[in-house]
């Protein structure tokens, strides 16, 4: 299942409020304007500052 992408036109990175882009492959939301990526969970994004993880 895809995230709804309304959703993916309106959310925003809770660190630097940037737009974060969606890796399908992964099922992650990736900031790169300040390294980060989100996970998604049940399609739900987990967008917390502190469950973000450094991107590799």
């Amino acid at each position: 299942m895809e995230l709804n992408k309304k959703l993916l036109e309106v959310i925003a990175c809770p660190k630097c409020k940037g737009t974060p882009f969606y890796n399908k492959k992964e099922k992650k939301l990736v900031c790169e304007k300040c390294g980060v990526e989100y996970k998604i969970e049940s399609n739900i994004p987990i967008m917390l500052s502190e469950k973000a993880e450094k991107i590799n």
